[in-house]
């Protein structure tokens, strides 16, 4: 795979086209699989037995296409994990019913109580016990104006110990919210006061950093909207909106079970076959032709990456993680890795729906074929009296920012500089099925730069986080994950390289998330940006080079890490100090 495919074609597109589709590959691979141990015919096509089998487990097979042929050595395969449902055990009657999260306006000072509590939700058709910040889906959204200090009291009263973390915040160490680093995670029943310093205007978000594949899979995740004194930061727009983009795991019966003392789907991460968005199915809002909506963009999945588009609508990207872009720009869709946020400026011209959609083409190894893929995100209802006026007509300009293109111009002077760190990301196995090791190490499989989709659910919900180890290794040092610990001064500049390996057993694009500082993308694949924006989050497509430069402002210990929640609790993370 060509580590020199530009950035542009590898995430601007869905996938690659079918005419240049190496489905044959694909499917010689299978066939060879096939031909070491055939599968009975009534295996091939019918996945009965291995459902039936699982009952008396706890465990049920992820739903799986039903033409999808049944590995050979898998038919009765279970994780090798003990399955978890939240709050097993209690009449899920009994619990309090969600309601949807309340918007809180914080002044500098305030102090606001956070209580982490287990809910009643009900999701396609399916009643469970979920997870709420205050009862709420998502958590409560929180505004506080920028340059502020504001209190945040959580309580724990779920069955398990967490912590909050204030995602892309520059606040001040001991509040990150990492177990071990900065706090001791929050015991049941126990308080812990959080004290939120908020820099940079943008929208941030909180979640967990405990066990987050289940937790903030279970619903605890919610944003932090830090507005700027300037009211025309975004520039004009008539309202706002928030999609908070998530999707969840289920079959016919409910939630599929997560792993208990480790995640199951290691390999890719867990993808959700439901799609929600600010916390339920079938979210829609009614806009009047003319009207131009800013929309604010989270992913909190466990591993999907969206593209979103938005019909026939003109959408302006305008800012990122902490800010803005140095212009704002055109764009047919965006892709949003998980804990990522985007800003987008959507102008509806005419009566009619609109869905706004996540557009793919997925990719089926085992039967060796591309298909188009879309899923209704949020639907568009644009109807009333038409909106003719300076905010409609302003939409069709692209505005420019002085300051942020100078902070910029200021990066790319350290484009030609070597990198201080060299990080190569990969991954190790041990104890998987056979068979599953088999299917990987056929050399003719197809790997895409991105994984849209769970082309391989079996073999995904059967890799569990004690079997597989992401991996980030420094490559001077040869130091792995936790053994890696770098010292900056507060002030430094820091280019940092991340190169995604294409020849581990399977290679992954990666979310690279950095604590308590902010970088901006130098370069990838040694094409420099041309627009950049402060972010703390950025993804790294498989055989893709990321350059991207840190700003060492914010002193205390902080994580690097993979934000694919599996790959971060299957060992893809380090930390380094920064000293005053």
């Amino acid at each position: 795979m060509s580590r020199g495919l530009g950035i542009a074609a590898r995430l601007a597109r869905a996938a690659p086209s079918a005419t240049s589709s190496p489905a044959p590959r694909i499917a010689l691979a299978l066939a060879a699989l096939l031909a070491i141990a055939p599968p009975a015919a009534s295996q091939q096509m019918d996945h009965s037995a291995h459902t039936m089998g699982a009952m008396g487990s706890g465990w049920r097979m992820p739903p799986m296409d039903p033409n999808m042929p049944m590995i050979p050595g898998l038919e009765m395969a279970l994780p090798p994990v003990e399955p978890f449902l939240a709050a097993m055990g209690i009449d899920v009657a009994t619990l309090p019913e969600a309601r949807p999260g309340e918007v809180v306006l914080l002044e500098p000072g305030d102090t606001f109580n956070v209580d982490v509590t287990i809910v009643r939700r009900t999701l396609n058709g399916h009643t469970a016990a979920m997870y709420g910040y205050n009862g709420q889906y998502p958590g409560p959204l929180i505004q506080a104006p920028q340059g502020s200090t504001v209190v945040v009291r959580v309580t724990n009263r779920i069955e398990s110990p967490t912590t909050v973390h204030w995602h892309g915040l520059r606040l001040e160490n001991r509040f990150d919210g990492v177990p071990g680093l900065t706090q001791d995670p929050i015991a049941v029943g126990e308080t812990f006061t959080y004290e939120l310093r908020v820099p940079d205007a943008g929208m941030f978000w909180y979640h967990p950093h405990v066990r987050e594949d289940v937790q903030q899979d279970l619903g605890l995740y919610g944003n932090l909207l830090v507005a700027s004194p300037d009211p025309d930061y975004y520039g004009p727009a008539h309202r706002e909106e928030m999609l908070v983009l998530d999707d969840i795991l289920m079959d016919e019966q409910g939630f599929i079970p997560w792993g208990k003392e480790a995640p199951t789907h290691a390999l890719m991460g867990r993808f959700g076959n439901v799609m929600l968005v600010n916390g339920v199915t079938g979210h829609g809002l009614t806009v009047r032709p003319g009207e131009v909506i800013r929309f604010f963009m989270t992913n909190v999945a466990n591993t999907r990456t969206f593209n979103v588009t938005f019909g026939s609508a003109r959408a302006k990207l305008v800012a990122s993680d902490v800010g803005r872009f140095e212009r704002e720009m055109w764009v047919p869709s965006v892709v949003i890795a998980p804990a990522e946020r985007y800003v987008v400026d959507v102008l509806f011209p005419e009566e009619g729906e609109v869905a706004i959609a996540n557009t793919i083409q997925a990719i089926n190894h085992f039967r060796g074929e591309f298909y188009p893929e879309v899923d209704t995100l949020a639907l568009v209802t644009v109807a009333g009296p038409r909106v003719r006026d300076a905010v409609t007509e302003a939409h069709a300009t692209l505005r420019g920012h002085e300051a942020e293109t100078a902070e910029a111009d200021a990066m790319r002077a350290h484009l030609g500089r070597a990198p201080d760190h060299t990080l190569e990301a990969t991954v190790r196995v041990q104890g998987l099925p056979l068979p599953i090791v088999r299917s990987m190490e056929m050399d003719t499989l197809y790997i895409p730069p991105m994984e849209w989709n769970d082309a391989m659910p079996m073999m995904n919900w059967l890799s569990a986080g004690n079997q597989v180890t992401w991996i980030l290794r420094d490559t001077d040092t040869g130091r792995e994950n936790g053994d890696i610990h770098w010292t900056f001064r507060q002030g430094d500049l820091v280019k940092i390289r991340v190169f995604n390996s294409p020849d581990s057993f399977h290679p992954m694009n990666h979310p690279v998330h950095v604590h308590g500082q902010r970088f901006v993308v130098l370069a990838r694949d040694d094409v420099p940006s041309d627009n950049m924006a402060w972010k703390d989050t950025a993804i790294v497509p498989v055989g893709s080079t990321m350059d991207i430069l840190v700003e060492m402002s914010n002193p205390g210990d902080w994580m690097l890490h993979c934000h694919i929640a599996e790959h971060l609790h299957a060992g893809m993370m380090f930390h380094f100090t920064v000293e005053n």
